[in-house]
């Protein structure tokens, strides 16, 4: 995403640095080409190279504030996502399942080294709900 920012900002930013370039080499021709030049001009001068910072500042600020909208809402997007399978995790789990997660949870061992899961016991069948039984949400 941020790719995205950067490299459209990359053409105005080579656009102004020429421009910061061209105006700093005019001021310094100026300066050079006339000893008694007007303070009001060499004043003029230094004015647009300042507005021509702040106008590049203001445009790469606005394309991050952008990146960063774009960045918060596909993060929105996938924490809703994790939250709803997490909710189907929860009600597909046993009681057994669910009381060997919290158990890992309070002596903060890792989920991945778990032991294998509890098999209901032999001649009972664990039924899903047939609004559940499609495999994911979304």
């Amino acid at each position: 995403m941020r790719e995205k920012g950067l490299a459209g900002a990359g053409g105005a930013q080579g656009r102004n640095a020429m421009a910061v370039k061209l105006l700093f080499w005019e001021l310094e021709k100026h300066l050079k080409s006339s000893s008694g030049a007007s303070v009001v001009a060499i004043d003029n001068k230094i004015e647009q190279a300042m507005d021509l910072v702040k106008s590049h500042l203001m445009y790469a600020v606005r394309e991050e504030v952008e990146v960063l909208k774009e960045q918060i809402k596909e993060l929105i997007e996938r924490n809703t996502q994790l939250e709803q399978e997490n909710n189907l995790l929860k009600t597909l789990a046993s009681p057994e399942q669910m009381a060997q997660f919290q158990a890992q949870v309070q002596t903060g061992s890792p989920t991945g080294n778990a032991q294998p899961p509890v098999p209901p016991p032999t001649g009972t069948t664990q039924a899903l709900p047939s609004s559940q039984s499609s495999g994911t949400s979304a």
